[in-house]
């Protein structure tokens, strides 16, 4: 067994089709297949469906792939440190981000880039739930997520700043006078929100919910940057997180209010596997963000 034959594996698994896993290695189809047929032979077992196209791994197989992300990612570590010997901290950073954290990534990521260079940043947008899932496969070094919505599982984590909620309006008039706005307020407004399968909206509907009330989601995107622009460009109002705001600023034509009755406020922090030893990039995210102070910086977003 050799480790080309898991990255082909891996690859198979991830394209689920041996064309694109070919390619995605930078080698032919048939090569591919020869590595696959090896790594078969030398565990005994089938690994692959057979058929005229891929149908999947065998449950033989699904065994096998656990091993291959570990193993990969092991290796990806080894070459970390060993890097990290000879000329500092090098090899890549995946990084699985809420919506709601998006704004304010940079916070994290940019101080990172700077005193590690040689790292390869990639930041993806993903559901509170495909972040666990891709830090479980082994598809992720580290998460930004909510630490106490709803259970996270198996991680090692930090905490990174407090969510505050604002109601992003287009209509000023409304509320003129004044810097917050109930949650029963907002409710009777048209809003423009996040899908359902976004934690935020989930939180968002359970606080509605602790008030008596259920919010009427006129549009809904998955998208942070579609609810400033809704908000700004048409009839909708928006809930949500005031961390947007250390991106976007209040929007030309809107105003931000604090919401209030309840205060409500949830936890964003990083999370990575719970290994032991820590690969080395994971490691040093989590050092440099113990020195983080995000709460001061989101604190200062100005509302109006």
């Amino acid at each position: 067994m050799v480790i080309r034959q898991l990255l082909y594996l891996t690859a198979l698994a991830r394209e689920r089709h041996f064309g694109r896993a070919a390619e995605a290695c930078n080698v032919t189809q048939p090569t591919l297949s020869a590595g696959i047929r090896d790594l078969e032979e030398d565990l005994g077992v089938p690994v692959v469906e057979r058929g005229r196209s891929f149908r999947g791994l065998t449950p033989e197989g699904e065994r096998v792939l656990e091993w291959a992300r570990r193993i990969l990612t092991d290796c990806d570590a080894l070459r970390q440190d060993v890097g990290l010997m000879k000329k500092g901290l090098a090899g890549r950073l995946r990084i699985g981000v809420v919506p709601s954290a998006l704004p304010v990534v940079s916070l994290v990521t940019g101080p990172f880039a700077r005193r590690h260079p040689l790292v390869r940043i990639a930041v993806l947008s993903m559901t509170a739930s495909e972040v666990m899932q891709g830090l479980a496969a082994f598809e992720l070094d580290a998460g930004i997520t909510y630490l106490d919505a709803e259970p996270i599982g198996h991680v090692r984590s930090l905490r990174l700043y407090r969510e505050d909620y604002v109601l992003l309006t287009s209509e000023p008039d409304r509320f003129a006078g004044r810097t917050s706005v109930t949650w029963r307020e907002a409710a009777e407004l048209p809003l423009c929100l996040l899908t359902p399968n976004m934690q935020n909206r989930r939180i968002i509907d359970g606080v509605f919910r602790s008030v008596g009330r259920v919010p009427v989601a006129a549009v809904e995107t998955n998208s942070i940057v579609n609810l400033c622009a809704h908000v700004r460009t048409g009839p909708w109002s928006s809930v949500m997180p005031q961390a947007i705001l250390h991106l976007f600023g209040v929007p030309a034509g809107t105003r931000a209010l604090r919401m209030v009755e309840p205060e409500a406020h949830h936890t964003i922090g990083l999370v990575a596997p719970d290994r032991e030893p820590a690969p080395p990039v994971t490691a040093t995210l989590f050092e440099m963000a113990r020195e983080l102070a995000m709460d001061d910086v989101l604190d200062a977003v100005a509302l109006a």
